[in-house]
């Protein structure tokens, strides 16, 4: 529980600080890759929110390695409110009515997921194979990339409103869910006895290089998307898709039954529908300012119909 707050806060305060440094560099994008590490590289503020994910990337094996999959998932979502939090406060962004309305029934869709777990399981799966995790992992990679490559070419549109971001947090969101398994993958390997054959058991598992994978282009994809976007909307939104897919999939790849009670099987259904269904429907643009009336000059007469 201690590992999973930390990770939270950890997590939390790395997305603000990334942010707030992106907001002093030169607009960065996917197609310069190299340009865009260089650039962020460059920033102490950026590196010490890099480290800060790193250090809650550290708790969260930690976490896998002491709760089942979906328990440490609803752990996690109490980081969404510190997110915002810390949103308004370091980055002075404010969210509308409509969409606090979308995050607290995400959450609740969150919960709903939670609540459908088997009461008083205390045990933590060990593996998957691996034919099952390449055939969820590799189509929902695909997925992911294909999704932010739509956004991005709809976004070169001239003249369209500027997107919130919904769209580029459900593919980082894909993206951070295939990392969360591998997370998931990695930790069960770290608990077998002797380090050599622990290590010699992890590489010839897929979950070194779904890591690598999802590491290098979730950072490009998320630091370019995280300059354009409020950090507030973007970040929750990454975090349900991620929540949902660890949760769900990840309940079925590392072989947790699910709930046979009626009740818990519906929860567990209709708290995914409802996270989808606020997901879609979530304003996909924000208004631009209004143009400010034109003044007359200073000293000019004001001139009056006859």
């Amino acid at each position: 529980m201690a590992a999973a707050l930390l990770a939270n806060t950890l997590y939390s305060l790395g997305f603000v600080l990334e942010k707030r440094a992106l907001g002093s560099l030169p607009e960065v994008t996917v197609r310069q890759p190299a340009r865009l590490l260089r650039l962020v590289i460059g920033s102490p503020l950026w590196i010490g929110g890099s480290l800060s994910l790193a250090a809650g990337f550290g708790a969260q094996l930690v976490v896998y390695r002491t709760l089942p999959i979906a328990a440490a998932q609803g752990i996690f979502v109490s980081g969404l409110v510190l997110l915002v939090l810390l949103s308004a406060r370091l980055l002075g962004e404010e969210t509308s009515g409509r969409e606090r309305y979308a995050l607290a029934a995400i959450l609740a869709a969150l919960l709903m997921v939670v609540l459908s777990l088997r009461e008083g399981s205390e045990s933590v799966s060990q593996g998957a194979p691996y034919p099952l995790i390449l055939l969820v992992c590799v189509p929902s990679l695909a997925a992911g990339v294909w999704l932010y490559n739509s956004a991005e070419r709809r976004t070169r549109h001239r003249h369209r409103l500027p997107t919130t971001g919904v769209e580029y947090g459900v593919a980082v969101g894909l993206l951070y869910g295939v990392s969360s398994l591998a997370i998931k993958g990695v930790s069960s390997h770290l608990t077998t006895s002797g380090i050599g054959g622990a290590l010699l058991d992890l590489l010839r598992s897929p979950y070194p290089y779904l890591l690598l994978f999802t590491g290098a282009f979730g950072l490009v994809m998320s630091q370019a998307a995280l300059q354009r976007c409020r950090a507030s909307l973007i970040v929750p939104v990454c975090t349900t898709v991620t929540c949902l897919y660890t949760a769900v999939l990840g309940t079925l790849s590392f072989g947790e039954a699910l709930p046979e009670d009626p009740l818990r099987l519906a929860l567990r259904v209709a708290g995914t529908a409802l996270a989808v269904a606020v997901l879609l429907s979530m304003p996909r643009h924000d208004r631009r300012p209004a143009p400010a009336s034109p003044q007359p000059p200073i000293g000019a007469k004001e001139l009056t119909p006859p």
